[in-house]
């Protein structure tokens, strides 16, 4: 029995250091905008899978994941409904799973301002705009009727306290940042979001290279399906989520801030009659015309770039992993063998038959 629980150690040893070390690049610093892919860590969901998983948060200087994910330094990344443009520019990038419904970007403005509408914006200052990360921003205005190349911009260096200080009357955000703040500063906002005018894009999605899909395919799905567990699990136990990011991810973010992320950020995730991270290639096109960009219509591009998991995978998978199995209790089976021997010799010779006495067997 001894020798058949070295071989189980031997076995368990083989499986764990068989596990793929993977890197999960962020889009902005740790916070609860990333809390499903924290308990797919915690809760052992990519060990499961057989994977090692390492999140990294993102150099706020250079918060490029794009990049990242193509140059081999991740192998998955979250990013903003830009990545649609990137695609089409010839980028080879895909969309795995949209975890938000629908862009957390608003424009916010002071409680006291004349700013209600899209149409408001006529004459106003506004923050400086990516027109890629926040494309959904300019279209929400641009449909309103407002020349945005007639808009005076804001470039200072620090938008939040020039916002405050009045500098300027509309600043962008994500839903779950900037407006916390100014709470906090006891400064009153409201937001004007593209989602309340019908522009409803995707945000913060999950997605990798044509390549890791082409090279490991089982990998990516596991690593997707693993996440989108770790996703369900955040929302339906937010508290435990929350302790996890102020204890392991980010201590500095206090526990009143991260629950008001949780609350904002809940009705972008779960909506009625759509699972977590779905996502389609109609809604994509309607993004890409949305966005205006003319080879939004080609279908083919498009398909490619919404991922599609193949229905046999999971069956392939756990066919390696047994076939995996038994290759190592084949050539686990010569060192069995070799202990049993050697512990009955051991035996024998210590119980060799002494003069005069019978051996005892």
């Amino acid at each position: 029995m001894r020798g058949l629980a070295y071989i189980m150690v031997l076995l368990f040893s083989c499986f764990s250091s068989a596990k793929e070390n993977v890197v999960l690049q962020l889009k902005w610093v740790h916070q609860f905008q990333f809390a499903g892919y924290y308990m797919a860590k915690e809760k052992g969901f990519y060990e499961q899978a057989g994977l090692n998983v390492t999140i990294l948060p993102a150099d706020t200087s250079s918060p490029d994941t794009h990049f990242k994910v193509l140059a081999g330094q991740a192998h998955f990344g979250v990013t903003h409904s830009g990545i649609l443009q990137s695609r089409i520019q010839g980028k080879p990038l895909v969309a795995l799973a949209a975890i938000l419904q629908s862009s957390p970007y608003c424009w916010m403005v002071k409680e006291d301002s004349q700013i209600y509408t899209p149409k408001d914006f006529k004459g106003k200052r506004i923050s400086y705009l990516g027109k890629a990360e926040n494309a959904e921003l300019i279209v929400m205005l641009r449909q309103a009727g407002v020349d945005i190349a007639q808009l005076p911009l804001y470039s200072g260096l620090y938008p939040m306290a020039d916002f405050e200080k009045g500098l300027f009357d509309a600043l962008q955000v994500y839903v779950t940042n900037e407006p916390f703040k100014m709470r906090q500063k006891g400064v009153a906002t409201r937001q004007i979001c593209p989602k309340q005018y019908g522009i409803n894009v995707y945000g913060d999605i999950l997605f990798t290279s044509q390549n890791l899909i082409a090279q490991k395919p089982a990998m990516v799905e596991k690593f997707r399906q693993a996440s989108l567990r770790g996703w369900r699990y955040a929302m339906l136990n937010m508290n435990e989520s929350i302790d996890v990011i102020r204890s392991k991810y980010n201590p500095d973010k206090s526990k009143e801030q991260l629950a008001y992320e949780a609350d904002t950020l809940r009705p972008f995730i779960t909506q009625a009659g759509i699972s977590i991270g779905s996502m389609s290639v109609a809604r994509w096109q309607w993004i890409a015309q949305l966005y205006g960009y003319s080879q939004g219509s080609d279908e083919s591009l498009l398909d490619n770039f919404v991922y599609h998991p193949k229905t046999n995978q999971e069956s392939n998978q756990w066919s390696w992993m047994l076939i995996a199995a038994s290759i190592l209790t084949f050539l686990c089976i010569p060192l069995y063998l070799h202990l049993i021997f050697s512990r009955n010799l051991k035996y024998r010779l210590k119980h060799k038959t002494q003069p005069g006495k019978k051996e005892v067997e």
